[in-house]
């Protein structure tokens, strides 16, 4: 039988040492209250302690004092095992100051694990992360210097073949964010955007004796039909009531109490990003509105795509302005298919879905080969053609989806500047002009950690082109080929001097 609670008197449930399986896509359907309620009694109390926090989709809402982010600073934490830290600003940054162990797994095996060790396998065997950094023989997925736990994934051979093994620890604690609870203690998700992993972590909880704490915004006083129900209330310990904190009609696209046909797309992506813009998270980026411009002319009427965080996010723009838009069937991996992605800090959201399915279920298909497509961020490239999409000089942002949807799709874009900080360019008329070089190059000899492998890539026959705002790359077996050089460009100049290596010249 389910309890409603304070917030402050369910945190009391969870012991020091505890392991934690939070539910949430980066900012969305996340349990910030819960959060909130933790780093208050840290802070009176010094407890709870040492806790291992999980998450396949990370947990942070881009603000260092919002959320976890309080307690993770302030000692609380003691592990962290995530698929994403990049909207974890200080998180991510005293990862690499070896304040607490730090792992990051891809984020479709994390899922996976979660719900096959829920059903009593021992952790998710699959292919995906051989020849990345997640494999044990390239890097493991340890960050720091003292993260060392080699159980999280293991190399296994099965009838001649290399695979990887990925298991998680048992889950003590459950953390979810949800929008009701019935007469009964169902749960139901229908004003959230993404359900995630949320009935396997209340089911792997469970079958470890732990507590499923959930977060809901409102009680209701009838019974859920059955059909609406995510996670049954013989799972549900405790049930926190805490009314949201905002009401903005744009919102409502995100969850479906909005209908949104596909003429009305970009409408309500600018309802959107003017909300986010007074946040002070939106810029001017033209060398992004070049490379978002260009990439969108590889999209295909019937295209069963995928568009990552940051500059991938131009390419729906363009593919809307093209008309194209409303011929393609956009997803996005917290489990969204149809409808526009939204951006910032809604990313995972998707502007009139037309269905909304778990996350393992999304990565099922994805796996599967499913998508024409995807559009990926980069933060380095080098001459293999491998990308480095998850660790910075000083940071580490966290591979989430990136290495499944980057594994199996025929066609992958890669959608990046030619270096960074300090880099400015205008496009007029057609030409595009460099008026300074960025201080930071993204284009080098060898990257710092492998997300994509340009090996297996070209072994798998993938297609793979590298989108700059001057240039376009492309992979061949025996390396990276130059393929276009956009007008204004001086391609010896602008390009071919600046690169480390020798490439191909197709142009």
């Amino acid at each position: 039988m389910f309890t409603i609670m304070e917030a402050a008197d369910a945190v009391r449930l969870i012991p020091d040492g505890a392991v934690i399986g939070l539910n949430s896509f980066v900012g969305t359907a996340n349990p910030e209250k819960l959060h909130d309620a933790i780093t208050e009694s840290f802070r009176k109390t010094g407890h709870p302690r040492n806790l291992t926090l999980v998450s396949s989709a990370g947990f942070g809402l881009f603000d260092p004092d919002r959320g976890a982010e309080n307690y993770i600073r302030e000692g609380a934490v003691g592990k962290l095992i995530c698929g994403h830290f990049g909207s974890m600003p200080s998180t991510k940054k005293l990862v690499l100051e070896d304040r607490f162990e730090a792992y990051n797994l891809p984020l479709g095996p994390m899922s996976h694990a979660m719900r096959a060790q829920a059903g009593g396998h021992d952790g998710y065997i699959t292919k995906l992360g051989l020849g990345i950094f997640a494999d044990p023989r390239v890097e493991g997925p340890g960050l720091n210097n003292i993260s060392h736990d080699d159980s999280l994934v293991r190399v296994v051979n099965i009838e001649g073949e290399d695979y990887l093994r990925y298991r998680l620890p048992a889950f003590d604690i459950a953390l979810i964010k949800a929008t009701s609870v019935d007469a009964k203690g169902n749960i139901s998700f229908e004003s959230e955007y993404s359900t995630i992993d949320a009935l396997s972590i209340a089911q792997l909880t469970r079958r470890n004796h732990g507590k499923v704490i959930v977060q809901v915004d409102r009680v209701k006083s009838d019974f859920s039909r059955p059909r609406d129900v995510i996670i049954p209330a013989v799972l549900v310990d405790v049930v926190v009531v805490c009314e949201p904190d905002r009401d903005n009609e744009a919102f409502g696209t995100l969850s479906g109490d909005i209908h949104v046909p596909a003429t009305h797309m970009q409408y309500w992506y600018h309802r959107l990003e003017k909300e986010n813009a007074r946040s002070g998270k939106v810029r001017a980026d033209f060398s992004a509105d070049i490379i978002g411009r260009r990439a969108a002319k590889e999209l295909k009427r019937g295209d069963i795509v995928n568009i990552g965080i940051g500059i991938p996010e131009k390419v729906s723009k363009y593919a809307a302005a093209e008309g194209i838009l409303q011929d393609l069937t956009l997803s996005v991996e917290s489990g969204g298919t149809g409808g526009l992605p939204a951006g910032g800090l809604e990313f995972g959201a998707m502007i009139g879905a037309d269905s909304i399915s778990d996350m393992s279920m999304q990565f099922d298909f994805y796996d599967g080969g499913g998508l024409d497509c995807c559009f990926m961020g980069a933060l380095e490239m080098d001459r293999f053609g491998n990308v480095n999409a998850h660790r910075g000089v000083d940071q580490c942002s966290g591979i989430g989806g990136f290495g499944n949807i980057t594994a199996a799709t025929q066609n992958v874009i890669f959608c990046l500047t030619f270096d960074t900080k300090g880099l400015n360019v205008t496009e007029e008329d057609g030409r595009v002009r460099i008026h300074s070089e960025g201080t930071i190059p993204k284009i080098v000899d060898k990257v710092r950690s492998i997300s994509f492998s340009g090996q297996r890539a070209a072994e798998n026959g993938q297609r793979v082109l590298y989108v700059t705002e001057r240039c376009v790359f492309t992979l061949r077996p025996q390396g990276l080929a130059l393929t276009e050089v956009y007008p204004g460009i001086d391609k010896q100049r602008d390009i071919l001097d600046r690169l480390p290596f020798p490439v191909l010249d197709e142009t």
